[in-house]
């Protein structure tokens, strides 16, 4: 962006110079003199323009304000160094470098270039002045456009930032809940061989027991790299669709083939990020009969993809209750059961000892056959502390004596333990304060997140029983964030644009017939975003506010020279015409020299290309419009705005 914007400058200087020796035969330094007296203000209020449009955006708070203080930063420190350098170092090239030699005859393709051009700003200062004859008709087509753009923006569905082919996938896998690491490693020998078969993938690491939805035997993970983007010809998109129906092959299991999340840290997964919340004080059951219920109608819903809880499923849970009143009838102490149970079922840490010039641990644990099942509660003791009292007659002495005598018994804890299988959650989630639990999932592709997103919202509210509600996190809760400071992003751009102007040019019309250009240049972006099927989201927003103030330039340009005009003594007709036509080249000049640096943007490939196409289309888009309809609209709005305001204002 910046590399087309700070030529235009530069652009306007020379070309006014040129202009000035090639219609007054000044020679350079007084053409350079001559052109900068007329074209300072024009240059110090583009520059204030560009930077000032990008100040609001840079003040909104979340990860979206970090990514427009990016754009507002550079852009603003650009426009400065290329207002400096085209008011000091350019008029000092132009009169050194700069030749005037009116009698020197130019080459064929001069000539025949010039003789179009003259021919093109002479028809189009035909219909300028007719333009500005019947101003009230044209006026009424550009309410028509002003409406057009906004019925087709709020049409344009609505997404975060776009989701980027970064050279890797990540693959989900969760077997039923009990399985062994022995069947979840079978499933990921499986999904191995289907990935590696795949042209695009160049390795996978694969890990078995662990994944983000939480630890366990049933759960696995696997990093998928792909081949260097110049190497393949599938996007990411292509790779997940592809997959995702080729693991279905895969029985026993649950797979979940997905891109990682543009911004790190914002979310586990690319997507919609959000937790369905028990707000009535449901319990965990009725929770989880929700979640199904949600998740059974996104299923149907053939916009979402992969709506799934990002959790670990409730698994069998063997549950042990102790008799404390047996055990405290049989002797037993209800910490020694549980000791038991601890040292015997779990790996225990008892010390450390040196082998073999390395530090080993010592974990005591039962061997595997002896806790297998339920009996294993038959071959588990724990010593009871009652005494029996036994009693005894000597007949030779005649003398009857008593004694007591220990009794240390062994009794299982199959006595006093009773087990039954039962499924728990192995986490508790809570959100914002409620029960809740995790959903993840995608749009389909020709979706956007923020579609996806109201789907599911739809679902929340229609679809479930009262009392619960959700709260979207991550990524989406970002994109929540920037779509509801939009529109005022938008209208406090334009009201700082509109006050930078009124100052400038000490009047409040003048800026009015400016940002009356704006909604020209905010229609070609819509409509070049729908045609590609870009979303509205943060570089959108980025190329629109770019657009408004590469729109107000060419506005500045034209006005700029007509109040110069009419300071002469000029009619206002005669003066927006004339201004029209001294301004028709450099406008065309420097909006083309944009356009054909952010070209590269709108067709690039490989990492982050995504992101170049949100912007690139956009400013393409919005630069047509905004110069091809500005061009012949501006004239009209300034000569609305003079008649209907005057001069006082």
């Amino acid at each position: 962006l910046a590399i087309g914007i700070v030529v235009d400058d530069a652009i306007v200087v020379i070309e006014n110079v040129e202009r000035i020796m090639t219609e007054e035969h000044l020679p350079p330094k007084e053409a350079t003199r001559k052109a900068m007296g007329q074209i300072t203000g024009a240059v110090i209020a583009i520059t204030v323009v560009l930077a000032a449009v990008f100040i609001p955006s840079a003040l909104q708070p979340g990860a979206s304000g970090i990514i427009y203080k990016q754009f507002a930063l550079t852009i603003a420190i650009s426009m400065g160094f290329s207002a400096f350098l085209a008011l000091s170092f350019t008029p000092a090239l132009c009169a050194t470098i700069l030749k005037h030699e009116p009698d020197k005859k130019k080459n064929i393709v001069y000539r025949k270039f010039n003789d179009v051009f003259d021919w093109t700003t002479h028809t189009y200062a035909g219909h300028i002045t007719s333009a500005v004859r019947h101003a009230p008709r044209w006026m009424v087509v550009f309410v028509l456009i002003a409406a057009l753009t906004g019925f087709l923006f709020t049409r344009l569905p609505t997404s975060f930032v776009p989701d980027e082919d970064q050279g890797y996938a990540l693959a989900i896998v969760q077997l039923p809940p009990g399985a062994s690491i022995a069947r979840t490693q079978a499933v990921q020998k499986d999904m191995r061989d289907i990935l590696l078969k795949d042209a695009a993938v160049d390795g996978v690491f694969q890990i078995s027991g662990f994944s983000f939805l939480g630890q366990g035997e049933n759960v696995g993970m696997n990093f998928i790299r792909l081949k260097d983007w110049s190497d393949r010809d599938a996007t990411v998109a292509d790779f997940l669709g592809e997959m995702n129906g080729k693991m279905q092959q895969v029985r026993n299991a649950t797979i979940f083939v997905v891109n990682l999340p543009t911004i790190r840290g914002l979310s586990q997964f690319g997507g919609i990020d959000m937790y369905l919340q028990a707000r009535a004080g449901q319990n965990r059951e009725e929770l989880t009969q929700a979640r199904n219920q949600l998740l059974g109608a996104a299923a149907q819903d053939k916009r979402l993809v992969g709506i799934r809880p990002n959790t670990l499923e409730d698994a069998p849970t063997l549950q042990l209750d102790v008799d404390r009143t047996q055990a405290q009838t049989m002797g037993l102490s209800v910490s020694d059961i549980y000791t038991a149970v601890q040292l015997t079922l779990a790996p225990v840490y008892i010390n450390d000892f040196q082998y073999g010039g390395r530090v080993k641990r010592v974990m005591l644990q039962a061997d595997a056959p002896y806790r297998m099942g339920l009996d294993a509660f038959d071959h588990i003791f724990t010593p009871s502390t009652l005494t029996s009292n036994t009693t005894s007659s000597s007949t030779t002495s005649g003398v009857a004596s008593a004694s007591t005598a220990l009794d240390s018994r062994m009794i299982p804890l199959s006595s006093v333990v009773h087990t039954k299988w039962t499924n728990v959650s192995p986490s508790l989630t809570r959100y914002n304060g409620y029960s809740a639990v995790e959903i993840v999932g995608n749009q389909a592709p020709g979706y956007s997140t923020g579609q996806a997103m109201n789907i599911v919202e739809g679902i929340v509210n229609d679809k479930l029983p009262k009392g619960f509600g959700y709260d979207w996190t991550g990524q989406s809760y970002q994109e929540i964030l920037a779509g509801n400071s939009a529109t005022m992003l938008m209208v406090l751009s334009i009201v700082i644009v509109f006050l930078c102007l009124a100052a400038l040019y000490e009047s409040w019309s003048i800026p009015v017939a400016v940002l009356l250009v704006v909604p020209l240049g905010m229609l070609g972006v819509v409509v070049f975003s729908q045609l590609r099927g870009l979303p509205n989201d943060i570089f959108f927003k980025i190329g629109l506010i770019t657009v408004i103030g590469l729109a107000a330039k060419n506005a500045i340009l034209i006005v700029e020279f007509a109040v110069e005009q009419q300071g002469e003594g000029k009619t206002l007709r005669e003066s927006v015409v004339e201004a029209s036509r001294l301004r028709l080249r450099p406008i065309l000049m420097t909006s083309l020299a944009f356009i054909l640096g952010v070209l590269p943007l709108a067709i690039s490939t490989g990492a982050g290309a995504n992101s170049r196409h949100a912007i690139g289309t956009g400013v393409i888009g919005g630069m047509l419009f905004a110069t091809i309809l500005g061009l012949l609209l501006i004239p009209v709005f300034y000569v609305i705005v003079r008649r209907m305001l005057g001069d006082k204002l």
